[in-house]
């Protein structure tokens, strides 16, 4: 079974949380959603959620796939040495990273984009000027998105690279998407 690490903090965007997180499992992945700074996080509309371990708990190394949701949370993780670290460790593995909305500033603040193509929310343009403005981009291991709206297109896409086409497909068709 495939396991992807979902990191949660407070102010975190809910939508882009859970749609994907959602897909994934529906898909037959683990995805273990880790507190940063607690077990129970607040998101930027006000959405409790219980994450399902600690991450300063976990062995990150047992994972295939790393998932940053975006969200206000994004501003305090850029100043996460720990965050840093760990997107390095994933990308130095060419292990799945997937980013959305404001999170790909995480992947900048890592130094892991280089050339690569990306997408983001558009108040991160200043500092990710090559994000392309997709809905969705995929580039080596790297999977981003542009915000809220785009979490069921970029969740059907992690499921494809994470599982397979057929996967994300089936998953599709039962949420009807």
């Amino acid at each position: 079974m495939k396991r992807v690490l979902c990191i949660l903090e407070h102010g975190f965007e809910e939508i882009e949380a859970i749609a994907p997180v959602n897909l994934l499992r529906r898909a037959g992945v683990e995805v273990v959603m880790a507190g940063v700074s607690g077990k129970m996080l607040c998101g930027r509309s006000g959405i409790h959620i219980e994450a399902d371990a600690l991450l300063a708990e976990l062995d990150t190394e047992n994972f295939d796939a790393l998932f940053l949701p975006g969200g206000p949370a994004v501003m305090a993780l850029r100043n996460n040495e720990s965050i840093g670290f760990l997107i390095k460790q994933f990308d130095s593995a060419e292990k799945l990273i997937a980013a959305i909305c404001a999170a790909p500033l995480l992947l900048h603040d890592a130094g892991v984009l280089g050339e690569k193509r990306i997408t983001s929310h558009f108040s991160t343009i200043s500092e990710l000027p090559q994000s392309s403005g997709e809905k969705v981009e995929i580039d080596a291991h790297l999977l981003t998105s542009r915000g809220a709206g785009t979490a069921i297109e970029f969740g059907l896409a992690f499921v494809a690279l994470v599982v397979n086409q057929e996967a994300a497909d089936e998953v599709a068709r039962s949420v009807m998407a």
